[in-house]
């Protein structure tokens, strides 16, 4: 059920409520006995929808409250993913744009602003210049890699 959805159910059992209390204050002066007793009567139903009211208003307050937490966290969350994955992309395009990784397969992945290399590469050089470029795009934390030079082009 939606947050929508249960604000609205609160809200029609807040009317229900009023509607029920109103009703009873009604009949309490239908009923013989003095003008004193019903006014008494009206004023406690009275009351006691005031105080359901109340009680209703500070639960629909808590479980706005609470809703402004859910949202807000999820708002993070996806901000995070909406981060990385324009880091991972910063990364994989910077890596791309520089001459030294023509020959290279480098995989890029993003997570909370961990950018993390793997793949293969023709030198021990290329390793470092690659979590050199990584390590300077914005946002980047930090830099794992789990490059390997390519055995074929050290025997050469």
């Amino acid at each position: 059920m939606t947050t929508t959805n249960k604000y609205k159910l609160l809200l029609y059992r807040v009317l229900v409520m009023i509607c029920l209390f109103t009703t009873l204050g009604l009949v309490g002066c239908q009923q013989e006995g003095t003008a004193e007793n019903a006014g008494k009567k009206i004023d406690l139903a009275t009351e006691n929808v005031e105080k359901n009211i109340d009680q209703a208003s500070e639960k629909i307050g808590k479980e706005i409250d609470v809703a402004k937490e859910s949202v807000i966290d999820r708002t993070k969350a996806t901000g995070e993913y909406i981060d990385d994955s324009v880091i991972t992309a910063t990364v994989k395009a910077a890596i791309e744009n520089d001459s030294m990784f023509q020959a290279s397969h480098v995989e890029v992945t993003t997570v909370n602003g961990i950018v993390k290399l793997s793949g293969t590469v023709d030198s021990e050089q290329i390793i470092g210049r690659a979590m050199e470029v990584a390590s300077a795009q914005r946002n980047v934390k930090s830099v794992q890699t789990t490059l390997i030079v390519n055995a074929d082009k050290i025997v050469q």
